[in-house]
């Protein structure tokens, strides 16, 4: 299989590596000229140019956009639209706004370019370990997909979970999720810090192995803290991608109650606003992080 990727950065750059290590033919393109000698030590290929990747890829095509959410990935949907050809398929693997997907795949539409959106989670790690993917696509589109799906993901960690618009819906809600979950381990942490005869390190590392509370999550937790025990230094206002307000959002207009949902992403605004401490959820973050959620 072919594929074109559109952003070679942190995300990218190991999504290029790791469709290359897989055996795919991957031509990319990035601004950054040290991006692109990243990705063509992995095994790419690249083009300096946005416009020469179509004459790179034989059709029906491919192209993989892997930029930040926003102007940066409407602008590059925008320009493939002005240089692809009738039944190439574009996917926004970005974290966007899963509002946004119907625009596009409309503006994709009238130039008979197909489009899916697909929900991506692993952050820096992924490349190594795989990605999860949440995948918006028709039938027809995620069959096209399931090379690329395949070399990218965990074991069986990809799944079409709906039409256009539901991979980006479905990773919000992921790290709706993720912020309620991060909460829950920074006010557990708190508790046990309230005890000086505890080890809350070597409490934390007990409930990793086979308890019910066992996560990822709570396995990056543990390792911030073997690095940093006191959390010296770590600064206690904790940032949002959007992803949990679109959640909350979406919440709101379907009348769906989502107090622990809606109270991580509080929690985040609050350490911002009177520098609450939270110093265990920006640590626990900076080690799943290093991306965008």
């Amino acid at each position: 299989m072919q594929i074109g990727l559109v952003g070679l950065g942190k995300m990218g750059g190991g999504m290029a590596s790791r469709l290359a290590k897989a055996g795919l033919d991957v031509v990319g393109f990035d601004i950054s000229a040290a991006s692109r000698a990243r990705a063509v030590e992995s095994g790419a290929r690249t083009v300096e140019d946005l416009t020469a990747l179509p004459a790179a890829l034989s059709g029906p095509r491919v192209v993989w956009v892997m930029l930040p959410p926003g102007e940066l990935t409407h602008g590059a949907i925008e320009d493939l639209a002005g240089v692809l050809d009738d039944g190439d398929l574009v996917v926004d693997g970005g974290n966007s706004d899963f509002r946004d997907a119907p625009g596009r795949a409309a503006l994709l539409a009238a130039r008979g370019i197909r489009f899916a959106d697909i929900g991506v989670s692993g952050g820096q790690w992924g490349w190594k370990n795989g990605y999860g993917l949440m995948v918006g696509a028709d039938e027809t589109s995620f069959a096209e997909l399931e090379p690329a799906l395949s070399a990218l993901s965990a074991d069986d960690g990809y799944s079409r979970v709906g039409g256009v618009g539901a991979g980006h819906l479905v990773k919000a809600i992921h790290n709706g999720i993720q912020y309620g979950l991060l909460q829950a381990y920074a006010e557990g942490f708190a508790l046990l810090e309230a005890h000086p005869e505890v080890d809350s390190l070597a409490a934390m590392s007990a409930w990793q192995q086979g308890s019910s509370i066992r996560s990822w999550l709570l396995e990056q937790t543990i390792e911030a803290l073997r690095e940093n025990p006191t959390l010296a230094d770590v600064d206690s206002r904790v940032p949002d991608s959007g992803m949990g307000r679109w959640t909350a959002e979406e919440a709101i207009r379907l009348a769906i109650p989502t107090p622990a949902l809606s109270a991580g992403l509080q929690a985040r605004f609050a350490s911002r606003s009177d520098g609450a401490p939270n110093r265990l959820l920006v640590a626990a973050r900076g080690r799943i992080g290093g991306q965008k959620e």
